[in-house]
């Protein structure tokens, strides 16, 4: 901080009597006691004052000279309390009497307001802090005058007491009897302004108002809660009353169906449940039986249940037994080529249960990418002119491909990656597409349509595009449910897992809804755990024995997916509450994986 420039330089006595000199000249005294502007004056004194050989600033000179006299007026007061003890602390106690009697007029006020209140009259105002009499009054230093920043604290001074004033004016008297002192001039009601007085509340009335609001506001909490309460119940009725019938007419349509066909109701593995309990219909083709159902379509307009309760024990059983019988790679041998930021699927598929999980990315990326994980491998050949025949070498090994996530748009990857994808198609194993993948897909439809192994998890805006772009009008968002078969139809039968608060599963005949409970923090990068794990899923439930799954073993894999990415969500969630990420719920894999699929 700058030190300011009017205070702290260091006075000598020479140059302080010298100044005390000039400032007692008649012309001066007069110059001060006629004008309340008084800088030019100041001014002259210190034009004057470096003519003696003193060069000093008015602004300098003008504070010098208030500190003598708040010096001179407190040296006084003191004298007239302790006989005399006082005098030693204004070294220039002398000079001072002698100018302040020589003045031509003195007003009381004046010097109160300078020495003991603020500001006097004649000088212009200074809110700088007072500076101690003491220090300013010393002997004369041999050293360069520098700036210094001094602070003392304000001297303290009661101005309503009347004894004190009455002292200072009858003194002020002896100084110059001339002056003609008035109590109306030295403090009487017509020499200040008056106070503005607002007028003041009493306590208790403010109390009592605010007690009042405070009661007024929670009456009315109390009745908008009561309010809310009553349409919660009316539209709890209402859901239940609409549930009924919607059984009601689900039964009807099930006899009518046994009826005509009492043989297709009833196989070896599959059996009618004795009872459909709260169960929710939206169209004719899609159910949910408590959290799950499985229902089999002829057609858009028809449905005749197969029958599960639940889906996770399918999921149980395409998962294989852990032996030390198998190789590295048997069976269990599934490769993940994940286009672009590969590590959530990659490393996914591993803690799911794959041997080994390949990454075929662009060769800025395999740093970073093994950075994160060692247990990957890691082909930094999708940018290469022949990307397409690098990753072909590895394709006989392979039992799975997922495609998407992290791929972007650029023309040259989306043409490796359809290439890749039809040759995949070729060895008939399940290929996933999400992401950016998607975005290929709506542009080419032709690249996957059709192909029974193909399974596509789009988000819900990914899915508008893709309905769109094959149906050629705008999505209709009040019936997911029949939207998802179309689509699925639309692409010839593919399996669409369509993501959201409840996870949409279907073939186009079949369907399944995901009920299992997740969180409300949703992460970026949670897809890419699905895509990763239904990778695996899915090459599970296409070589599984379990017969029972042969008929939808695409739709168990995706359920498993699904369920296994929400369990995780939900246990990440437990711990870390909204700070959760894609990290944390990949930490979670092995504990939901067992507490669902091995428990």
């Amino acid at each position: 901080m700058l030190a300011n420039s009017t205070r702290g330089f260091l006075w000598s006595d020479v140059e302080t009597r010298t100044l005390l000199n000039i400032w007692g000249e008649r012309d001066i005294q007069t110059a001060l006691g006629g004008n309340f502007r008084n800088s030019h004056v100041y001014r002259d004194v210190a034009r004057r004052l470096g003519i003696m050989g003193f060069e000093r600033t008015p602004e300098q000179c003008r504070v010098r000279i208030k500190s003598l006299k708040r010096q001179f007026i407190l040296a006084k007061e003191g004298n007239l309390r302790n006989n005399g003890q006082y005098h030693k602390i204004c070294k220039f106690y002398d000079a001072m009497e002698t100018i302040l009697n020589c003045r031509p007029q003195i007003d009381p006020q004046e010097l109160l307001d300078s020495g003991a209140v603020g500001d006097e009259t004649e000088e212009e105002v200074d809110t700088d802090p007072p500076q101690d009499p003491y220090l300013e009054s010393t002997g004369e230093s041999s050293y360069p005058e520098t700036q210094v920043k001094l602070e003392y604290p304000p001297i303290p001074v009661t101005v309503g007491n009347s004894n004190h004033l009455s002292k200072v004016l009858s003194h002020l008297h002896e100084l110059n009897p001339s002056a003609t002192i008035s109590s109306q001039s030295a403090g009487g009601p017509s020499s200040k302004r008056p106070k503005k007085r607002h007028a003041d509340l009493a306590l208790d009335s403010v109390t009592k108002r605010l007690l009042e609001q405070s009661a007024e506001a929670e009456q009315s909490f109390y009745q908008m809660e009561e309010q809310r309460l009553q349409a919660e119940d009316h539209r709890r009725e209402a859901k239940h009353a609409r549930e009924l019938h919607m059984l009601q007419v689900l039964g009807q349509m099930f006899s009518s169906i046994a009826t005509r066909n009492p043989v297709a109701t009833a196989t070896p593995n599959t059996a009618m449940p004795p009872a459909l309990n709260t169960m929710e219909l939206s169209g004719p083709v899609f159910a949910s039986l408590t959290q799950l159902a499985f229902l089999e379509h002829s057609s858009l307009g028809t449905a005749a249940c197969r029958g599960m309760d639940d889906i996770l024990p399918l999921v149980k059983n395409i998962v294989p037994q852990l032996t030390s019988k198998k190789h590295k790679g048997f069976l269990e041998y599934t490769h993940i080529v994940y286009t672009g930021a590969p590590y959530f699927a990659a490393i996914s598929a591993l803690k799911v249960g794959a041997d080994m999980s390949h990454v075929f990315c662009a060769k800025a990326a395999v740093t970073v990418i093994k950075s994160y994980s060692p247990e990957l491998i890691v082909h930094p050949v999708l940018d290469s002119p022949n990307a397409v025949e690098e990753i072909e070498k590895w394709l006989p090994r392979l039992h799975c491909l997922v495609v998407g996530p992290g791929l972007g748009r650029d023309e040259m990857l989306l043409k490796t990656a359809k290439e890749v994808i039809e040759k995949s198609k070729a060895r008939d194993i399940p290929i996933i597409i999400d992401a950016d993948g998607l975005w290929l897909v709506a542009q080419q439809p032709s690249v996957i349509q059709g192909y029974k192994k193909g399974i596509l998890t789009p988000n819900y805006m990914e899915f508008t595009r893709l309905y769109e772009a094959m149906h050629h009008e705008p999505l209709d968002s009040s019936d997911h449910q029949r939207s998802a078969m179309e689509l699925s139809v639309a692409m010839g039968n593919l399996t669409v897992v369509l993501k959201g608060e409840d996870d949409l599963i279907t073939d186009g005949n079949k369907g399944i809804l995901c009920r299992q409970e997740g969180s409300g923090c949703r992460c970026g990068g949670q897809g890419d755990l699905l895509s990763g794990s239904l990778g695996v899923l899915a090459h599970w439930a296409y070589t599984s024995s379990a017969d029972m799954t042969k008929r939808g073993c695409h739709l168990v894999a995706a359920f498993g997916a699904c369920s296994l990415t929400r369990q995780c969500n939900r246990q990440a969630f437990h711990k870390h509450w909204r700070a959760t990420t894609t990290t944390d719920m990949i930490q979670e894999i092995s504990s939901a994986f067992k507490k669902l699929f091995e428990s």
